[in-house]
């Protein structure tokens, strides 16, 4: 009894351990949309026009299949749930051709937003929430083309204690192939800090997130007027659709303690 006590006590200490780790909490169930709300610009909230958000063989899709034209019907998949402190993994390919009458910008183009403004905060016809995007890309063909950049539609940031005020600020990730399925990991902690990675290598970090009132790519001057907080420390996760068919897949969350 007294030689099997070290090994019973190692297996509860092992137990426990494991117990104590974060756990990975997935935000696609493979199956359907749920825990998330659709806003497409034109469109009243929740309509998923044309089936532009789809689920086919456990792959979150982004299609035009439906569309006679974009008509700058720009949408965004928002979780239903709003976060601070934590890592979001995803993977993602592009597929087919871009719309013909959206923007040249939108072709191989895609991202994730994070802090974003709340789904049912936006204006009818407004194409992008305020938020912090972690812009994905691919190959062209025209040259080197990073993906995993910040884009800033409503909203600043600071870098090594300087404030960013240009739109597009680009990481250091290599270009990918566009059917590459490739790997993005964005760490968010609050206001304090956002790291994004690309498979896994840190391509992009910066600090204090925080609304730009002036901004008319998205009216952040709501918000403000409303009474948020200009400082963002929380928000929305939401899946970007600008004109370019994606796919989405593995899309996990673990929170993170305050430190």
């Amino acid at each position: 009894m007294i030689r099997l006590l070290p090994a019973f006590l190692l297996a509860v200490l092992c137990l426990t351990a494991a117990a104590d780790e974060p756990k990975w909490i997935p935000l696609f169930n493979g199956k359907d949309l749920s825990g998330w709300t659709i806003k497409i610009a034109k469109r009243p909230l929740g309509e998923n026009y044309a089936n532009t958000f789809r689920v086919e063989d456990g792959i979150l899709k982004v299609s035009y299949d439906g569309y006679d034209k974009f008509d700058q019907q720009y949408g965004h998949l928002f979780t239903n749930l709003a976060y601070s402190h934590y890592i979001l993994r995803l993977e993602y390919r592009f597929t087919g051709a871009m719309m013909a009458d959206a923007p040249k910008y939108v072709n191989l183009n895609s991202g994730v937003m994070l802090h974003a403004q709340p789904p049912q905060s936006m204006r009818f016809d407004q194409g992008f929430p305020s938020s912090l995007e972690m812009q994905f890309l691919a190959d062209e063909g025209k040259g080197p083309r990073s993906t995993g950049n910040l884009c800033t539609p409503g909203t600043h940031v600071e870098m090594g204690g300087e404030l960013i005020t240009k739109h597009i600020v680009k990481s250091s990730a290599p270009t990918f192939p566009a059917k590459e399925w490739v790997r993005a990991e964005v760490e968010v902690r609050g206001n304090d800090e956002i790291i994004h990675r690309i498979n896994g290598v840190e391509v992009l970090r910066y600090q204090r997130p925080q609304l730009d009132a002036a901004c008319k790519i998205a009216p952040a001057s709501d918000i403000v007027e409303a009474g948020g907080d200009v400082m963002l420390g929380y928000g929305h996760i939401a899946l970007q659709a600008e004109g370019q068919p994606v796919w989405f897949r593995k899309i996990e969350l673990m929170p993170l303690e305050k430190k």
